[in-house]
């Protein structure tokens, strides 16, 4: 079940977007603010919000580490701040100085892409924080922007509805028109998927448009330049344009939000719904599910953001079970629940999310020695 645990009302105007840390929720705004909120419970953090920008602020993200913020506006800036002190680092301009829809971090943190309203796209440097390649979508505004989670290339979308596949030199590998009347996001599941039979590594996508619809994809390595974007289905589980879609962690689960006001969750592996939220009141512009705790964030043009948390056996026990061996996602969840004095006696145990729930008192305490 999801339950609504926290509704946050602090913007004045339209939320656009929000992203998850492993300790942080940030909101952006037509106000022209980016709010940071702690998520042990919800409170703004002492240097919130964060002014700078002159005009909306359409589009905010967390790099990897979760020490860095990056945000941009159509004052045709990327601004980059601290999360540690909210610190601004830099204000990147866009070279054209159009509008900046939307911003993402490599999963390494060495890039960031800034995509804007002419269609221009930037890769700037995140360690010089210089510009390091740029280019431009055929036609329409750059709206959408996903990274692959092992950094080799991302996805852009335009509001001409074209699905690009750029690799890290910014080189176009691949081009699809996707949606008819226009993209509006996608993301990139951060668990790629192995097809078994040829040892191929593949990548799942989603993409939403004004068409109503959101696609399923896989993105395959076709040979050792080339891409190919492989359709996989259609969810039509809502009645007008898509504004937002996002992968849970563990890539089971998919939600997205839209102009019918509601929010729906996927199982990704079926296409079936899990559940249908509506209690935003206006337009649904964003959702996002956070890495390694079980909540998710939906924020509306109502002007709020709506904070949901999921039983605990659904999304982290079995994200858990499910990673056993991949010991960082493990220790993650395990500091998140400020447990990180066992990550080593848990890993040694080769305890995992469905243990986990059957552990009892007694077994802590005789066996783990807890």
């Amino acid at each position: 079940m999801a339950t609504l645990i926290h509704t946050l009302a602090d913007h004045s105007d339209d939320v656009n977007y929000c992203a998850f840390s492993s300790s942080c929720l940030a909101t952006c705004s037509l106000d022209k603010t980016i709010r940071v909120y702690s998520l042990n419970n919800f409170t703004e953090l002492p240097y919130s919000p964060l002014k700078g920008h002159t005009y909306a602020v359409h589009c905010c993200c967390f790099s990897p580490s979760g020490h860095v913020l990056a945000s941009c506006s159509t004052d045709g800036t990327t601004m980059v701040w601290d999360t540690r002190d909210g610190r601004m680092l830099a204000a990147l301009e866009q070279p054209s100085s159009s509008p900046v829809r939307v911003c993402r971090f490599s999963p390494e943190s060495t890039y960031l892409v800034s995509g804007a309203a002419d269609g221009s796209v930037v890769l700037w440097n995140m360690q010089s924080l210089k510009l390091y390649r740029s280019g431009n979508v055929k036609d329409g505004s750059l709206v959408a922007c996903a990274f692959s989670p092992n950094g080799n290339f991302f996805v852009t979308g335009s509001s001409c509805g074209d699905l690009t596949i750029w690799d890290d030199k910014m080189r176009c590998l691949y081009n699809e028109k996707a949606h008819d009347l226009g993209v509006t996001c996608c993301d990139i599941s951060s668990q790629p998927i192995s097809d078994g039979e040829h040892g191929f590594t593949y990548f799942q996508m989603a993409s939403c448009g004004q068409d109503n619809q959101i696609k399923l994809w896989l993105i395959l390595f076709a040979d050792f330049f080339g891409v190919e974007l492989k359709y996989k289905c259609t969810l039509n589980g809502h009645s007008a344009p898509v504004l937002a879609c996002a992968f849970s962690y563990d890539g089971q689960m998919l939600v997205s939000g839209s102009v019918d006001k509601c929010v729906i969750i996927y199982e990704t592996s079926t296409g079936n719904t899990l559940h249908t939220l509506s209690q935003h009141t206006r337009y649904v512009t964003t959702c996002a599910f956070a890495p390694y705790s079980p909540l998710l964030a939906t924020g509306s043009m109502d002007k709020t953001v709506n904070i949901w948390q999921f039983d605990l056996k659904q999304p982290c026990a079995d994200l858990c079970s499910k990673h056993k061996n991949k010991s960082g996602l493990w220790s993650a969840f395990l500091r998140r629940q400020d447990l990180a004095d066992f990550v080593g006696l848990f890993k040694m145990n080769n305890i995992d999310g469905k243990e986990l729930l059957n552990l009892t008192k007694e077994s802590l305490t005789n066996e783990l020695k807890i």
